[in-house]
């Protein structure tokens, strides 16, 4: 699809939670939120790396962010039920939530697939995505119009050899994507799915380790449908799978 260049102030006074905020995608899309007027809060592992972005947002004169340090793989109800309550009580609403951290496992053929490896990517890419999502409906369900974007892949729109519980988790996602596009149809809700495509990220490296980088996207090229689907310029877009490149 064509992909609508939108406003400088195009997500003025909006609030957005970014998952994975520290780095790669998660991170450019953060400073992109900002730049166009949208409080972020940072979702992530790491702390130093989510002051980082903290510090460039601040210095680029953005909104201030709030920043939320949170493994995925060990959190909890509560935690996500927690924040929810946190996000109600200083904003009123969350306009806009970014499902972007993952991980990639291990990469082997499915006779070997490792029994922890294959559950720590189930929880992180699939079921803590849920379990957020699921613990932040009352925030979204404040606001006028709100966005809620998964991430995807390739691998989870045809199955590729080796590729194995990160492939399946993403058709999961694809489907969880589906499930909450056709019961919130015409309401406040959207919910739509990216598949980032080949992007210089870590991940990417650590699964094709002798690839030329230059010839890759970078986070930054990818914005444009980030940005898109975060604004009300796509208040009527709902269920759709889209592909940030080409």
């Amino acid at each position: 699809m064509h992909i609508p260049e939108i406003s400088s102030n195009a997500l003025q006074d909006k609030v957005i939670l970014v998952t994975g905020a520290g780095d790669g995608i998660g991170r450019e899309a953060a400073l992109h939120y900002a730049r166009h007027g949208a409080s972020v809060i940072l979702l992530g592992r790491t702390v130093k790396k989510l002051e980082a972005v903290y510090d460039e947002i601040q210095a680029a004169g953005g909104p201030e962010p709030a920043i939320v340090p949170l493994d995925m793989k060990g959190a909890t109800k509560a935690h996500y039920q927690g924040m929810c309550a946190t996000i109600m009580d200083q904003f009123g609403r969350l306009d806009g939530l970014l499902n972007n951290a993952g991980i990639l496992g291990v990469l082997s053929p499915f006779a070997h697939i490792d029994h922890d490896s294959w559950n720590d990517v189930m929880q992180i890419n699939v079921t803590a995505q849920f379990m957020l999502t699921q613990a932040l409906l009352p925030a979204l369900q404040a606001a006028p119009k709100a966005s809620v974007v998964f991430t995807s892949s390739g691998v989870g729109r045809k199955g590729r050899a080796f590729w194995g519980p990160y492939s399946v988790s993403k058709f999961a996602t694809e489907g969880l994507a589906q499930v909450m596009a056709d019961e919130y149809e015409g309401s406040s809700l959207r919910v739509n799915v990216i598949n980032p495509g080949a992007t210089r990220t870590t991940m990417r490296s650590r699964a094709y380790p002798a690839e030329d980088v230059n010839k890759l996207a970078t986070p930054a090229d990818l914005m444009p449908l980030y940005l898109y689907l975060m604004s009300d310029d796509s208040a009527e877009l709902n269920g759709e799978s889209l592909d940030a490149q080409g």
